[in-house]
């Protein structure tokens, strides 16, 4: 019976780092280069899930906020925007794909004569359905060498991790915004 390996890559990258500068503290590697490389592994068995039903990332993505949406599993554009984080743009072109595979369809949205509402078809809800099943499985085999309880303080320390970003995202985004005002304003005469 092989004993489980106590150490990793992250470890070996941040032994090397402390060598080559020990003026550094490289705490935060050994957490965000542990993520970056788990949301890695992650993708990947995430695109295989998808691919067992023909479905492919993005397809998910828009497919899944329907799902979640409830009867009739329908959205506006701009809540399908807001949910999956991409441009309008780009939003316009999956629909535009998804309605030619015949995962959504384009609805007129009774309450405004015009806007539109995006709605998942039956090809798209079993797609989807079938989708998060391989998924949910896969994730499930992901994460079995953590007891449940371990997965609990995992969860709500990454959840506190992403809140924290998030907050921490605005304040650095208003800091640039700040500095770059600051920067193109024009020099202040001296008082004479």
């Amino acid at each position: 019976m092989s004993s489980r390996p106590t150490r990793d890559t992250v470890d070996e990258i941040v032994d090397a780092w402390m060598r080559e500068h020990p003026d550094l503290d490289f705490s935060p590697l050994k957490i965000l280069s542990r993520v970056s490389r788990l949301a890695k592994q992650l993708e990947k068995t995430r695109r295989a899930s998808f691919a067992t039903v023909d479905l492919e990332s993005w397809e998910f993505d828009v497919l899944a906020a329907l799902r979640r949406a409830g009867s009739p599993h329908e959205l506006s554009p701009k809540a399908l925007l807001e949910q999956t984080y991409v441009s309008s743009g780009t939003m316009t072109n999956r629909i535009d794909g998804m309605v030619r595979r015949g995962l959504v369809e384009r609805r007129t949205d009774p309450n405004d004569g015009r806007g539109v509402r995006v709605r998942m078809t039956g090809e798209g809800r079993d797609r989807v359905d079938g989708a998060i099943s391989h998924l949910v499985a896969a994730e499930t085999e992901l994460l079995a060498g953590l007891t449940k309880a371990d997965q609990e303080r995992l969860a709500a320390l990454l959840r506190r991790l992403s809140l924290d970003m998030h907050a921490g995202a605005g304040e650095i985004a208003s800091r640039s915004r700040d500095a770059s005002a600051e920067a193109a304003a024009p020099p202040r005469s001296a008082k004479r």
